[in-house]
């Protein structure tokens, strides 16, 4: 594939490494290098490419020919990630996106800008998903369904159609959730959760925990003679 555009990666971690595989290995991006706050500046190289402070991003990779993506999780409800961006566009710097080729996504679903969308994710018609918005692996999301600006969407969650995920919420890996539901804004969803009817915003839902076994103490026997 031709890398015909550069692109820098905000976050040094592990989510910035795989950002840098699946971009180098399916996408036109060629990555120039790696970029953190310099408050959090702890190495200057990462995979034999330079890692600069990100208040100097303009020294060392011009705006004019380079792109920004920002691999950072999904942190104080993903809002790092969100501030990071915003800050990045307001320089003059264009958001990267990336769909993998080994996704489903139908023809006539909406995506918004710095989004990443990862293998063996299933989209299905008439889905809308906001912008700065991350699928990990393996999700279902189904038809007419929204996701809104700002979220993170963990491996192997199933949104049913006609549902909608309000902005900056984090749904866990194996959550569910049902047919016709609106989950708030400012969600966190844990992992395994069934969400069935809609929900507040500013909502924590998790599984209850059960309560640890109780391992009694072995009782000794003496054998009769």
């Amino acid at each position: 594939m031709t890398k015909n555009r550069n692109l820098v990666i905000v976050g040094d971690s592990a989510f910035a490494e795989i950002a840098r595989e699946y971009f180098d290995a399916d996408s036109e991006y060629r990555v120039a290098g790696f970029a953190v706050e310099a408050a959090y500046l702890k190495r200057t190289e990462l995979h034999g490419l330079p890692v600069v402070a990100f208040e100097e991003l303009e020294r060392c990779f011009p705006a004019v020919d380079h792109e920004i993506f920002v691999a950072v999780v999904y942190t104080q409800l993903n809002r790092l990630r969100t501030r990071l961006a915003q800050a990045a566009k307001a320089r003059g710097y264009r958001l990267a996106s990336f769909v993998s080729p080994r996704a489903f996504v139908w023809r006539n679903v909406t995506i918004g800008e710095h989004c990443f969308v990862f293998e063996d994710n299933t989209v299905q018609p008439f889905v809308s998903i906001g912008e700065n918005v991350v699928l990990w692996s393996g999700n279902h999301v189904g038809h007419h369904s929204v996701i809104e600006a700002n979220c993170f969407v963990a491996s192997h969650v199933v949104i049913s159609g006609f549902c909608t995920i309000g902005a900056s919420s984090f749904l866990g890996v194996n959550a569910t959730i049902a047919n016709n539901v609106r989950v708030g804004r400012d969600n966190w969803v844990g992992p395994n959760v069934a969400v069935m009817k809609d929900t507040a915003d500013g909502a924590l839902l998790k599984t209850e925990q059960p309560e640890p076994a109780r391992v009694s103490a072995p009782r000794f026997f003496k054998v009769p003679a």
